[in-house]
């Protein structure tokens, strides 16, 4: 067993019988990136385009799955599936299509921790989508959904230790007709400062796995250290939407952020979102506090990936180390 393990393993025991969520103690998928994650077609309620002309608009959508594996040294074979959704949230039998499946390599040793595809709308993306049109409710002004379905599980595992994830593909008709396609937000860095006095303020943490990273930022065992995302500018969008009365209203995005790690425990596992009652914004921080000195058999590198998320499907996750030395 690895060390990191060992620690993760230890850690968990002395707390709970039950896995932490925040905590990757084995294989899972960390995030499905889309870009972009909706598009954007033309609609005329009088003259509906045809599936041709919304083909031709559509452009092609880069996906990436970002995976990690920390208990094994191993392959993970993986496959994607594009398909319409069922009623438990996965694909329906009578509409799929195979894009690719492979193995990649170790996720925590390979040149990179993910696996990606580019997927060009045809006429199979497009009878899913008006699959989807056919039972929604709102007749797609909210946007017509396909699934792409990514199953993974070990090198050396048999089909039914499958493990399941999705990532939703957004078409929106262009209404009202100011109406923008989503992107991903963005995060222009991440902050990392030592709690209780032991430290300066706040510096930019490194981005990168902890095997990439020739110095990553050192902690004590024990020690509790405050993760702010820090955003641009430009990182809310601002976003127009048709009513059901036939108005538009316009909303500014709320970003929230996710935080998961190969060891220690956060404050809060999700951070961000929307105002309060009395209108005050949320705190984007978390903070961290790194496993305890039994706990560990030595340095100790852990692996901490915070995942932006708006609204509308928009995502952008980020990965950075800490290391913990006795």
């Amino acid at each position: 067993m690895r060390p990191l393990v060992t620690a993760i393993v230890a850690t968990l025991g002395a707390c709970s019988s039950f896995e932490n969520p925040e905590v990757v103690v084995d294989l899972r998928v960390v995030a499905i990136t889309s870009d972009p994650p909706e598009q954007v077609v033309a609609f005329d309620v009088a003259a509906p385009p045809t599936p041709a002309e919304v083909l031709a608009e559509l452009g092609p959508i880069d996906v990436c799955a970002l995976i990690a594996d920390p208990a094994q040294a191993r392959g993970v074979h993986y496959a994607f599936t594009l398909c319409a959704y069922d009623d438990g949230g996965r694909c329906a039998p009578d509409l799929q299509v195979s894009l690719v499946e492979g193995v990649l390599p170790d996720p925590e040793t390979a040149a990179e921790p993910r696996v990606c595809l580019t997927i060009t709308p045809d006429d199979d993306f497009l009878s899913i989508l008006v699959s989807t049109l056919r039972g929604d409710q709102l007749a797609g002004l909210g946007g017509i959904d396909a699934l792409l379905q990514l199953t993974v599980r070990g090198e050396d595992e048999p089909a039914s230790a499958t493990q399941y994830a999705a990532r939703t593909l957004r078409v929106t008709p262009r209404l009202p007709a100011a109406r923008q396609a989503n992107r991903n937000p963005t995060l222009d860095r991440l902050d990392v400062e030592l709690r209780g006095g032991t430290g300066a303020g706040p510096v930019p943490l490194a981005p990168g796995r902890c095997r990439d990273q020739p110095a990553p930022f050192e902690v004590a065992p024990g020690q509790q250290v405050r993760l702010t995302p820090v955003e641009p500018a430009t990182a809310r969008e601002t976003y127009v939407v048709p009513t059901l009365d036939g108005r538009t209203q316009t909303f500014t995005e709320s970003l929230t952020y996710q935080w998961i790690a190969t060891a220690g425990n956060f404050s809060a596992g999700s951070t961000g979102g929307t105002r309060d009652g009395f209108g005050n914004a949320p705190e984007l921080f978390t903070d961290w506090r790194a496993p305890r000195a039994a706990d560990l058999t030595g340095p100790t590198d852990v692996d901490v990936w915070v995942l932006q998320r708006d609204e509308r499907l928009g995502l952008t996750p980020r990965l950075a180390c800490l290391r913990v030395v006795p």
